[in-house]
């Protein structure tokens, strides 16, 4: 008998997955469409235009869809079983509550197979299409990449500069807060010219400044050998696949910002998809407390009100320090982890 009840329960919840998903996704989609269709029409995008980026964006939504539509068909499930009392029979015919709650994490193994694949390897590609598609509707170039902050030091000297920007994507660059230390002097300017090909630096309006002596004006624009070659700054860590992840954050490139940010994107890669079997035992355990329909529908606000909350919160916090990237990453999972615990205990 409790194979037969667990089989049915399973059906009923696939069953309003299955329309939670779709509900999802038309939801998000219709969401994308009401804040881009006023740039479609002014600038005339043709569909096919306004399909890449529907494209672009749709793996990402489909693993929001994947894992937000798991309590939905749950609690669901489960409110409407309770309002019809058949989890009341059930009980009655001595069957215990949470065996009709662990077999709902297996299926929803192969939803999180599924999302971490769609998350580590399709999506990334999608989000990096996705600029390049806007930019060709808006009929323009995407901005020219910049490298800010960029530091080199050789046998000629420290060279620093606040921003390095190559708009003609030629051999000759922009330099935009210039520093060049040299010996027992410090030249500062408020930009310059990087020419790779002559392996140069040419500052203008620079200011000298040797110890003991106020800072002096330089007669004229200083040149400078510098044998670097600019390098395109890297692309967002919602943009690289996962094998890229790994290896960029094994070279130990980028600012300790960029790899805290690099850290938490690896580590919710994994989190973010195990979430749907998390979710699966809180709101399965929760649904057993349900008493009716109402109940169910005011569940699934809840939960998914509070997942936004953390999910969108955590990984500022591990931006900025607050947090280690990886317990960020894994905090929402943790929370709910709690919470089907506790359920499961009263429900024991």
């Amino acid at each position: 008998m409790p194979r037969t009840l667990n089989r049915a329960v399973l059906s009923e919840v696939l069953r309003w997955y299955a329309a939670g998903v779709a509900l999802f996704l038309i939801l998000r989609l219709t969401d994308i469409l009401s804040t881009s269709v006023g740039a479609f029409l002014t600038y005339g995008a043709t569909p096919g235009q306004a399909l890449g980026v529907f494209g672009a964006l749709a793996p990402n939504t489909l693993n929001e869809a994947l894992v937000l539509s798991v309590p939905f068909a749950v609690l669901l499930a489960f409110g409407r079983m309770q309002g019809d009392s058949e989890l009341k029979a059930a009980a009655a015919g001595g069957v215990r509550p949470l065996s009709l709650v662990w077999p709902l994490a297996l299926p929803f193994v192969l939803v999180a197979a599924l999302a971490y694949w769609n998350a580590g390897y399709v999506a990334p590609a999608g989000l990096a299409r996705f600029d390049a598609a806007w930019y060709t509707i808006y009929g323009g170039p995407q901005p020219t990449p910049t490298q800010d902050n960029y530091t080199y030091a050789s046998e000629d000297g420290l060279f620093y500069a606040g921003r390095v920007v190559n708009s003609a994507g030629g051999p000759v660059a922009s330099l935009e807060g210039v520093l060049v230390q040299r010996g027992d002097e410090t030249i500062t300017a408020t930009g310059g010219t990087w020419d790779t090909a002559a392996q140069t630096w040419t500052v203008t309006g620079a200011w000298i400044t040797r110890p003991g002596e106020d800072p002096q004006p330089a007669p004229g624009p200083l040149v400078f050998r510098q044998t670097d070659q600019p390098r395109p700054p890297a692309p967002p860590a919602q943009q690289v696949s996962t094998p890229e992840l790994r290896a960029r954050l094994a070279s130990g490139e980028g600012t300790p910002e960029e790899r805290r940010v690099d850290a938490h994107q690896l580590a919710a890669r994994v989190a973010d998809p195990l979430t749907a079997v998390i979710f699966a035992l809180a709101a399965g355990a929760l649904g057993l407390l349900l008493r009716n329909r109402a109940a169910a529908f005011a569940a699934v606000v809840v939960f998914v009100a509070l997942f936004y909350a953390l999910w969108a919160t955590a990984p500022q916090l591990a931006r900025v320090g607050a947090l280690p990237p990886t317990l960020a990453a894994w905090l929402p999972n943790l929370f709910f982890l709690l919470v089907a615990g506790v359920l499961s205990w009263r429900l024991r």
